[in-house]
Parts: C-alpha cells; sequence; structure tokens
C-alpha cells in the first residue's frame, strides 16, 4: 500500500467521470429538495438524504445503460 497514492480505491479510469457524477449528484439533490453542504462535508446530512440521493443516482446511471445497451441492439 505504500506507494504514494491516496488510500481510496474507487479510482476513476475516465476522471470526467468524476465530474460527471457531481454534477448527478447536485442535480439529484435538488431534485429531491436536499442541499449539499457547500464544504463537501456531509457528516451532519441524515442518513436518509444521503442515501436517498445515492439510490436516485444508481437508479439513473442504470437507466442510462439501459437506454445505451438497448441502442446498440438495433
Amino acid at each position: 500500500m505504500g506507494t504514494g497514492q491516496s488510500r481510496s480505491s474507487n479510482v476513476l479510469v475516465v476522471p470526467q467521470a468524476n465530474q460527471a457524477l457531481e454534477q448527478l449528484k447536485y442535480e439529484v439533490a435538488q431534485e429531491l429538495g436536499i442541499q449539499i453542504p457547500q464544504d463537501g462535508y456531509y457528516g451532519y446530512m441524515a442518513t436518509r438524504d444521503t442515501g436517498a440521493i445515492g439510490g436516485h443516482i444508481t437508479r439513473r446511471l442504470v437507466q442510462i445503460a439501459e437506454q445505451q445497451l438497448a441502442g446498440q441492439g438495433r
């Protein structure tokens, strides 16, 4: 583990994906009426709210993938 890299194991292969996910997170939060902390610290947010955001993001990503797969089938 001592390679000097961050401890995070979820390194994104495509850097642009991180930006897209951030955008999606804010869109979903806005749709749900949940305020994301300006400083990026989620410790004071209700677990229910962070879970709702994550769940909606997952559903949205699955929809996007299904649409792309359906488009390839033709």
